[in-house]
């Protein structure tokens, strides 16, 4: 089996991107907003938007089921407000429970959360117990900066994050470390914005000790770990002096995908990350939709890249699977109940 941990449903229909911008434009006039009712998709809009999208791809590509999140560029927390922010994030679940529950083979749900500036996350538990216990969501999406990337908040390390990382434990569902659309100038979203946070959440737990705190915490940090494999001699540097830690310590709780778009990167990341830390993912349809002229391959299959690295059979069925059923465990226990 060949899972992919990193999916976004980025091919939802127009509809539900305007009503959302609806919604943030009456942000502050409740009176005024959209109904609820009016951000329902049909059954026959999401299959229209699934069997065209992203499970012809999976199919031609030769993945067999994908980790499925909300449109994270359309996360957007920096916009709206708290109130506005919990409505989206549940529509959005909904959607994402109801795309799983019409193709319940090829899907499995991720969360997103109702994160807001200067908003506690743990105003998100009740929405992610809510996903994962009523839901059977297996995993959520957490964004490390609301603010859209001007990084008002404080680290992802701050105790202030507890509360959630508490509720993520006592569920046993990872995170995915995954910024939303960036309202700053300075750093485009998908090509800047997406990867600083991955390095940046990277050295924030290097220099802490959120591990000890929660020693059961996994999370992910995709597009390959953003520079940090290409930087290890330098963070195994860092946390010898600063911690006084081996990094590969932090290897018990982190985890990289191999959304990297070309091959050389994913033998760096596949060097440097060991086998038990690489989770497949593509994001396909999301950063990089074309091709490369070079090769006429799309850059987000990234399968092939995988299939071409120099390891065992073994190692090569972690990064496909084993990895990804022991990181999201309620994945595993979904695919045993469904005989797989």
């Amino acid at each position: 089996m060949i899972v992919d941990c990193h999916g976004h449903f980025t091919t939802v229909p127009k509809s539900f991107k305007d009503w959302r911008a609806e919604q943030v434009a009456h942000a502050d006039d409740p009176v005024s907003a959209p109904k609820l009712a009016d951000a329902y998709l049909s059954d026959d809009a999401i299959r229209e938007a699934i069997e065209g999208g992203q499970l012809r791809l999976q199919r031609e590509r030769g993945a067999d089921l994908t980790l499925f999140s909300p449109i994270a560029s359309l996360m957007t927390h920096h916009l709206g407000n708290e109130r506005t922010s919990v409505e989206w994030a549940r529509i959005s679940n909904d959607t994402i429970k109801r795309v799983t529950e019409l193709f319940p083979d090829n899907f499995a749900s991720v969360c997103q959360l109702p994160q807001s500036p200067y908003a506690p996350p743990a105003n998100s538990v009740s929405e992610l117990r809510r996903c994962v216990e009523e839901l059977g969501f297996v995993g959520c999406n957490v964004n490390p900066d609301p603010s859209g990337g001007c990084w008002t908040g404080k680290p992802l390390t701050d105790r202030e994050w507890y509360p959630l990382f508490e509720a993520m434990c006592d569920l046993d569902v990872p995170g995915m470390v995954h910024v939303a659309a960036s309202c700053n100038p300075n750093f485009h979203s998908t090509g800047a914005h997406y990867l600083n946070a991955d390095t940046s959440v990277f050295m924030q737990i290097l220099q802490s000790d959120l591990f000890k705190d929660f020693p059961t915490l996994r999370l992910i940090i995709p597009h390959g770990g953003g520079a940090v494999p290409y930087h290890w001699g330098r963070y195994r540097g860092m946390s010898l002096e600063m911690m006084g830690r081996p990094l590969e310590k932090l290897l018990d709780n982190i985890f990289f995908d191999t959304c990297v778009y070309h091959l050389p990167g994913v033998e760096l990341l596949a060097k440097v990350i060991p086998a038990d830390n690489v989770l497949f993912g593509s994001e396909m349809i999301g950063a990089v939709k074309g091709r490369d002229p070079d090769t006429g391959q799309y850059f987000d299959d990234t399968k092939r890249y995988v299939d071409r690295l120099p390891m065992s059979e073994g190692d090569r069925r972690k990064v496909y699977e084993l990895n990804a059923r022991r990181v999201y465990p309620r994945l595993d226990a979904r695919l045993r109940e469904q005989g797989r």
